[in-house]
């Protein structure tokens, strides 16, 4: 039997071949807003013009993030930046995101990042998890020295489903806002809040309780950007084509899902970021409907750390919008369910060109 050239070419990598240490000063260090959000600024989001809460959105981000520039004050000295009219002396020093999957909070959020006016060094932006699991690397007493100098902290996707990592981060935070360091931050919904395809800002304040006081809601309403107006993700290909893609592309992993899902398990969700370094694709063969909930969950961090990162996805077997059964799909995770199922749909859409036509 004669072998394709293109499987000749070069030999893929494995995900599953890779079990990445990651040192806390590279936790603290990564700590800004990832490559798909390097170039983003408030005049690259495109508000929805039938949607006025965006515009609302940048103009009062832009706004705050415009204030962050003064030195900052005891007690609240940014309050004048979240309304027209300055606010009563124990106004918010933060500004919470609340909008559903795909209305473009992680742009808002990392647009605010490149707008305030201070070193990089000064001003932190990562996800809850990437935060906790900062906590766990330095110690709360560390993080909160390391922390404390900063002008602002951007958080992106607030955790609300693990009470114990939100009582963590949310004393952090305390200790933080008494610091002088400005929040915002964005968020999912607690389980069993399944609201109307949308994330519950009062889930948010009441679950960070003494926090909220610190912290304006912004509402953002609108539809899943990922798919306005584009054509449907592409059918999944056969083994033969993504093997073939991976085997052609310099930089591609390759792995059979099910092994993967597996690998997920060994490896702390705090490293799926050096998982992909440096990886140009990843190709998946098998891919088949997630079996429980704990390898959903690991996989929903893959999916966002891929996105982030910029990495193609292209795979046989299932189409992404039937990895997640129906009732985690109705279940108190399925916001996170469907985010996952946009973004590896917008990857795979990326990916198509990795197959010969």
């Amino acid at each position: 039997m004669r072998v394709s050239s293109a499987i000749t070419e070069a030999a893929p990598l494995s995900l599953c071949a890779r079990e990445p240490r990651v040192p806390a000063d590279r936790l603290v260090a990564e700590m800004v807003p990832p490559p798909r959000f390097d170039g983003v600024r408030f005049d690259t989001y495109i508000p929805d013009p039938n949607q006025p809460s965006q515009t609302e959105a940048v103009r009062v981000l832009s706004g705050f993030a415009a204030g962050l520039g003064a030195a900052p004050e005891a007690g609240g000295g940014l309050r004048r930046w979240f309304g027209r009219k300055p606010a009563a002396p124990a106004g918010p020093r933060g500004v919470y995101l609340d909008g559903g999957y795909g209305v473009g909070k992680t742009h808002l959020l990392a647009s605010l990042w490149h707008a305030t006016p201070a070193e990089p060094s000064r001003k932190a932006f990562g996800t809850f998890v990437e935060l906790t699991n900062l906590v766990g690397a330095l110690g709360f007493q560390q993080t909160v020295a390391t922390l404390s100098g900063h002008r602002l902290l951007c958080i992106d996707e607030f955790e609300l489903d693990d009470p114990g990592d939100t009582v963590l981060v949310s004393s952090l935070l305390s200790r933080l806002v008494e610091a002088g360091v400005a929040l915002a931050a964005t968020s999912n919904t607690l389980p069993g809040k399944l609201g109307e395809g949308r994330f519950a800002a009062a889930d948010f304040l009441r679950e960070i309780q003494g926090l909220s006081a610190h912290f304006r809601p912004l509402r953002i309403d609108g539809e899943d950007y990922r798919h306005r107006g584009l054509p449907e993700a592409p059918a999944p290909y056969s083994d033969e084509q993504v093997t073939a893609a991976a085997h052609a592309a310099p930089g591609a992993s390759l792995d059979a899902f099910p092994a993967l899902l597996d690998h997920l398990a060994r490896v702390h969700p705090s490293r799926y970021g050096a998982l992909t370094d440096e990886l140009s694709a990843v190709c998946l063969t098998g891919v088949a409907p997630v079996p429980d909930q704990a390898t959903a969950l690991r996989l929903v961090v893959l999916a966002d750390r891929l996105y982030d990162r910029e990495v193609p996805v292209l795979a046989s077997g299932v189409p992404f919008d039937r990895l997640f059964g129906e009732e985690m799909l109705n279940g108190g995770y399925r916001k996170k369910y469907f985010r996952a199922i946009s973004r590896l749909t917008a990857l795979a859409r990326e990916a198509k060109g990795l197959v010969a036509q």
